[in-house]
């Protein structure tokens, strides 16, 4: 019989099974971003994922992965809408100097953005990070930024607009190593105004023609 209590049973066995997500995949990936932001790869476990991105654990393996995975994606998602500044800088600006200059400020103003952690998420995940996929990754993305200027530093000394026998690999590595002391100092309470007078001042020492 159509309407017999076995049938309704079945039926509503076959809607569970056939539910789509609770969640909205968006909204947890963007609390998963700033759980990672926060606190690190090392120090934010699956619970303190799965309480913030308001999911179970099964949802959260069933939507993302495991927590690797879930790390992955999030810094994907993070280079996206945070941390993109720095690769239009180097698109957009006429010289490697005017990119430079542009990061060091917009880096002042993103790492101190009120409503959000402070810093680079890049940088600080990697803080006492023990798992080797990650560790590794993560430095693979630092170094490409140091690959990325110093590119656009040697396209500038053949121009004539850098001088002929400037150290292009050193110049960038300065660069890299400002933005990333920028990261730790804003994590430290470094406020924006403090940090674009650190950019101004490390943008002396760039030589001119």
């Amino acid at each position: 019989m159509v309407g017999s209590d076995e049938t309704k049973q079945q039926v509503k066995a076959g809607k569970s099974r056939g539910r789509p997500r609770s969640f909205d995949r968006t909204t947890a990936l963007e609390r998963a971003v700033l759980a990672f932001w926060e606190h690190g790869y090392e120090a934010t476990s699956v619970s303190d994922l799965t309480r913030v991105m308001g999911i179970g654990a099964p949802s959260l393996y069933a939507a993302f992965g495991d927590k690797q995975a879930l790390f992955a994606e999030v810094v994907e998602e993070y280079g996206t809408r945070y941390g993109s500044f720095a690769d239009r800088a180097l698109a957009e600006e006429p010289t490697a100097r005017a990119a430079v200059a542009r990061i060091l400020r917009e880096a002042a103003a993103e790492y101190t953005a009120p409503g959000r952690p402070h810093g680079c998420l890049v940088i600080h995940a990697a803080t006492n990070c023990t798992t080797p996929e990650v560790e590794k990754s993560l430095r693979a993305r630092r170094n490409a930024n140091l690959a990325a200027f110093e590119r656009r530093i040697a396209a500038d000394i053949a121009a004539g607009e850098l001088p002929a026998d400037l150290d292009a690999a050193a110049l960038a590595r300065h660069a890299g190593a400002v933005v990333q002391g920028m990261s730790q100092q804003a994590r430290d309470g470094a406020s924006r105004a403090e940090l674009e007078a650190l950019a101004e001042i490390a943008m002396t020492i760039w030589p001119r023609t």
